[in-house]
């Protein structure tokens, strides 16, 4: 696996590499301090881009799109000392797969980067608290598409919790804070394969198509 990590830190970048060392022996590393040795550095053989908002070259979240642009297929990850919904919620529209404040802890990062390694789509808790009912990074969720419907009633709270069993409710909190399927397993002691069941009932049940919109219903959950 290889892994670029572009932050003008280097106590950041050593920091975030120990800990990503964790995912798998040999991950071979690509560091950059500067938006030039960013693009330098990522080619298509990449397998994930860790890369920092605020860096020397920095134009806004423009250095993103480029590396987005050269290399539609390698999968980025902000890791940003803001923590604005905002700019959280741009740089998702934009097309990055995870936005993890620096203010989080080392597991949340390691659990949010697993997770978009498995495919899937990091969305802090903190934005979801402050997104819109019905739009998450941009896309409609199922509670948007059933609005104006009798269905829309039922995405109430009261609702999820008649539908889905207190199993498949924490396997929804786990997947909130970030949580990849094995690590889910691993909490809650079941299989990673039960796990993976549990989704698929879960998005039966919600309504939703993937994992990015069942966190939003998880959101209601975790508040509760």
């Amino acid at each position: 696996m290889k892994i670029l990590i572009a932050d003008d830190h280097r106590l950041v970048i050593e920091a975030v590499k120990a800990k990503l060392s964790e995912i798998e022996p040999d991950i071979e590393f690509v560091l950059a301090m500067s938006v030039d040795e960013l693009l330098a550095g990522a080619s298509d053989d990449i397998d994930l881009a860790v890369i920092d908002l605020n860096m020397p070259g920095a134009d806004g979240q423009a250095h993103v799109d480029e590396i987005r642009r050269r290399h539609p297929a390698v999968p980025v990850i902000v890791l940003s000392g803001y923590e604005d919904p905002n700019i959280m919620r741009t740089a998702l529209e934009r097309g990055v797969l995870g936005f993890i404040p620096k203010a989080y802890s080392p597991e949340v990062m390691l659990s949010a980067v697993r997770l978009v390694l498995a495919g899937g789509v990091y969305v802090p808790p903190m934005m979801l608290s402050a997104v819109p009912p019905g739009i998450v990074a941009g896309v409609p969720t199922a509670d948007a598409m059933q609005r104006g419907s009798a269905a829309a009633a039922a995405q109430t709270l009261e609702h999820l919790r008649s539908v889905l069993t207190e199993r498949q409710v924490e396997v929804l909190q786990l997947l909130s804070q970030g949580k990849p399927n094995k690590l889910i397993g691993r909490a809650l002691g079941i299989s990673e394969g039960t796990v993976k069941i549990h989704l698929a009932a879960i998005f039966r049940a919600l309504n939703v198509r993937n994992r990015t919109e069942a966190v939003v219903a998880a959101q209601s959950l975790t508040e509760a």
